[in-house]
């Protein structure tokens, strides 16, 4: 045998010597109770058992607090009866593996308990939980104590605290101290101590423990303390009302921005005013409705990366389709808007037909990856990761059509014609296949935006009605043709419209937003961000 295999063996010996010396000590110390001289000695071997933070101890206190837990006469073992009709099914206390299973009464006997010991089981037990060796136990024991304000925890928690070495699990017991012993009779100057605690903890849940506190039997300067915290955290929370309400401006202008980039590219470059432009959307939240089921129904190991899959073949679908009508009915209809609108309203209304015969009109269920589920919290402000990976995902696109404008060759094309058509084509400039290639690739970017929206929203043959209006109105908004304007046009109207629901409503704030627009563009007609274009210049 090599030195490093040697090492090996005696490295796996100690581990396995270290185990069941713990494993021991715990069933040792069991085992004393048989032994155990009068109350005085046992209630020291409850504390002792409760200070190992073994989660088997458990099991053994509750059987003791029953009386369960009893004295096997033929070996004086420790052993738990549990009564099984007339017998008794008597089990090893640490594994729980049953050893009899038709003892009878006479084969056992009981340890005795008084309330003494109960209440030192109770302590022993609330200790327990507390010392546990995973910190997530402990923490979730700490709140389970602060909701329930238990005064009986108290003294636990006072042990636990003294040992504890997580400051986040400390943190947590000393609130759910502070909670508990608002709970009792406690001295005035702890109580006071209390309630400043809560109030650096500043959350509602704080706040309903101080607005719990019996101010009939408060003296005057807990009462005064209570109302100066509840104050406290009142604006805190306002604090954090506003932030988080900004957050929901984000994730809403993150919205708004991936369904309006597109139509920036057809109505804002090219002077095409797409009333289909809500039918890309809605083809590509179907793409990837359609790519989920057939994941679901084939290969269901790979739905976390069904919207990996989903993202390139939306774009492919909503961006042919484009092609597609651009090649079909735009290109004969350049420089008459209203019968581009006309025209292109009829294709949306035959795209939502087409759609509601092949999927029905009912509501079609769009999961959501495991890594875009549940949500975390910074501070008081919860953020979920459907949002957050909805706004990483907008402003990616966002970046990558201004790296395609900017670095490619087919961007400084469609610059080119935008600016000047005649000039480009006598540069030798392909301006139809140009036209052809804009329109595909700002349905495709529609197509994109449908992916992201089918996670938060309904995925319908309506889906698209719902973002047309808000996607023109970001446009215009921010400027016709500038994609900067459409980012700083989108995150403004979703802040403004979440800062002013809270105080007018949804749909009066958005009446509101909608007169400011209107407002605005009367001192400036060109938007935010002015841009000289096709569409300008005809």
């Amino acid at each position: 045998m090599t030195s490093i295999a040697r090492l090996v063996a005696i490295l796996v010996a100690l581990l396995g010597w270290v185990h069941s010396a713990g494993a021991d000590e715990l069933g040792d110390l069991i085992q004393s109770f048989a032994e155990a001289d009068g109350y005085d000695e046992m209630e020291v071997l409850i504390e002792r058992v409760a200070a190992t933070g073994d989660n088997r101890a458990a099991p053994v206190l509750d059987a003791l607090g029953e009386r369960d837990l009893v004295i096997r006469k033929s070996d004086n073992q420790i052993v738990i009866a549990v009564k099984d009709g007339r017998d008794f099914r008597l089990l090893e206390p640490l594994s729980l593996e049953v050893l009899i299973e038709d003892a009878g009464s006479r084969d056992f006997e009981s340890l005795r308990v008084n309330n003494r010991i109960r209440r030192a089981i109770r302590l022993a037990r609330g200790t327990l939980t507390l010392r546990n060796p995973d910190p997530n136990v402990r923490l979730r024991a700490a709140s389970a104590i602060f909701t329930s304000r238990d005064a009986d925890a108290i003294e636990p928690l006072e042990i636990a605290l003294a040992e504890e070495p997580d400051p986040r699990v400390r943190s947590a017991m000393q609130e759910a101290h502070a909670a508990a012993l608002l709970n009792t009779d406690a001295e005035e100057v702890l109580k006071v101590e209390a309630i400043e605690t809560l109030a650096q903890r500043g959350d509602r849940d704080a706040m309903s423990v101080l607005l719990g506190l019996n101010r009939a039997e408060a003296s005057p300067v807990i009462t005064e303390a209570a109302d100066k915290a509840i104050g406290a955290i009142q604006r805190n929370l306002q604090f954090w009302r506003i932030g988080q309400n900004l957050w929901y401006g984000l994730s809403l202008g993150s919205v708004l921005l991936l369904a309006a980039i597109g139509l920036a590219i057809t109505f804002g470059v090219m002077g095409v005013i797409n009333m289909a432009h809500g039918e890309m959307v809605m083809l590509g939240a179907y793409t990837t409705f359609v790519v989920q089921e057939v994941i679901r129904q084939n290969a269901p190991w790979l739905f976390d990366a069904s919207l990996m899959i989903a993202i390139p073949l939306a774009f492919l679908v909503a961006a042919l389709i484009g092609i597609l009508i651009e090649r079909c009915v735009i290109r004969y209809l350049y420089g008459r808007p209203l019968e581009t609108l006309l025209a292109t309203w009829g294709i949306s209304l035959i795209l939502q037909q087409l759609v509601r015969t092949l999927f029905g009109p009912s509501n079609r269920e769009v999961g959501n990856p495991s890594w875009m589920s549940g949500a975390f919290e910074v501070g008081q402000l919860a953020i979920t990761y459907s949002r957050l990976w909805t706004f990483v995902f907008a402003i990616t696109v966002f970046l990558g059509l201004i790296l395609i404008l900017r670095a490619t060759r087919f961007g400084l094309e469609m610059r080119a014609v935008t600016q000047n058509r005649r000039m480009a084509a006598s540069m030798g400039i392909a301006t139809t296949r140009v036209d052809a290639l804009t329109f595909g690739l700002g349905s495709g970017v529609a197509g994109l935006a449908g992916v992201a929206i089918s996670q938060l929203d309904n995925v319908s043959p309506n889906l698209g009605q719902g973002y047309i209006i808000d996607s023109f109105t970001v446009v215009v908004f921010g400027g016709v043709g500038n994609l900067w304007g459409t980012i700083t046009g989108a995150m403004t109207l979703g802040v403004v419209n979440k800062l002013l629901e809270p105080y007018a409503g949804a749909v009066l704030g958005k009446i509101l937003v909608l007169i400011g627009i209107i407002l605005f563009i009367q001192k400036r007609p060109r938007g935010l961000f002015a841009l000289r274009g096709r569409a300008l210049e005809a």
